[in-house]
């Protein structure tokens, strides 16, 4: 919550979405930094904000879930920001009268339509990494380790959902692989959390999804702009810093402060 952000200044180095948060909620005044401003998010440019308005605009009756993984403005235009952990619990929140729009992930949407059975609304946006797995390569590589389990972030498309064994969250992902009895798994998701998993449980095997062309595809080119070096002197220099309009901040926090009080709610 905005009460655990540290009072240092910030470093983020997965993507620029992700120091957004720090700025949109509660102390905002906070110093966040960025190792690479040209790290951007695929996710976040499919759904630009004037675009979004007038889609919204066409369903005045509906209210906007949206995506954690999109831009300020984004949020801005809506009445609820989820993350992936907790969208179902928020989907579930709502009267199941209330008619709802879901951006910017139409993949993710479409397994909450399917988890919660409500007939949303999606816009037709996308994670570029979670658009390229291949099922014809999964499926060989399935052959080839019949033990495997095919772990897969919702983002991924339906096909691949359909053959997983396990569906979660990168948090879900990790704590699953963690406590599980299996000892491989093809990981559905960006390359990056395969550390993390061989970190915590070092006696098991976790292999990457195959994307559907010779490209490490999976791997996020904005993620991996940002390197050791850059976080080095972003830290050292406190440069680049991200800035916030102050309307756009303060209605941004508007429906964070919603999933954060939906989720106090239900525990989460």
């Amino acid at each position: 919550s905005a009460a655990n952000l540290p009072s240092m200044n910030e470093p983020f180095p997965e993507d620029s979405l992700a120091g957004r948060p720090c700025l949109e909620l509660p102390g905002g005044h906070k110093k966040v930094l960025l190792p690479d401003l040209n790290a951007g998010c695929s996710l976040s440019d499919s759904c630009p904000p004037p675009l979004f308005k007038a889609f919204k605009d066409k369903h005045p009756e509906h209210i906007v879930i949206s995506y954690i993984n999109c831009s300020a403005g984004i949020k801005a235009l809506s009445d609820i920001i989820c993350t992936s952990s907790n969208a179902e619990k928020i989907v579930e929140s709502l009267p199941k009268s209330q008619k709802i729009i879901f951006a910017p992930d139409k993949n993710l949407g479409a397994y909450l339509v399917k988890k919660t059975g409500r007939d949303m609304v999606l816009w037709n946006g996308a994670c570029m990494v979670h658009e390229i797995f291949s099922l014809e390569k999964i499926t060989r590589l399935k052959i080839r380790h019949p033990r495997a389990k095919l772990i897969a972030h919702p983002e991924c498309e339906e096909h691949i959902l359909r053959i997983a064994d396990h569906i979660g969250s990168t948090t879900g992902l990790l704590k699953y692989s963690q406590e599980d009895s299996a000892t491989e798994y093809i990981v559905a998701t960006e390359t990056g959390i395969l550390h993390q998993m061989q970190k915590a449980s070092p006696s098991k095997t976790f292999i990457p999804a195959p994307p559907d062309n010779s490209c490490a595809c999976n791997d996020c080119p904005h993620m991996k702009l940002n390197t050791l070096e850059k976080l080095y002197l972003c830290m050292e220099y406190e440069t680049p810093e991200i800035h916030m309009d102050e309307e756009i901040r303060l209605a941004a926090r508007k429906p964070i402060d919603r999933m954060l009080e939906i989720s106090a709610r239900y525990g989460l």
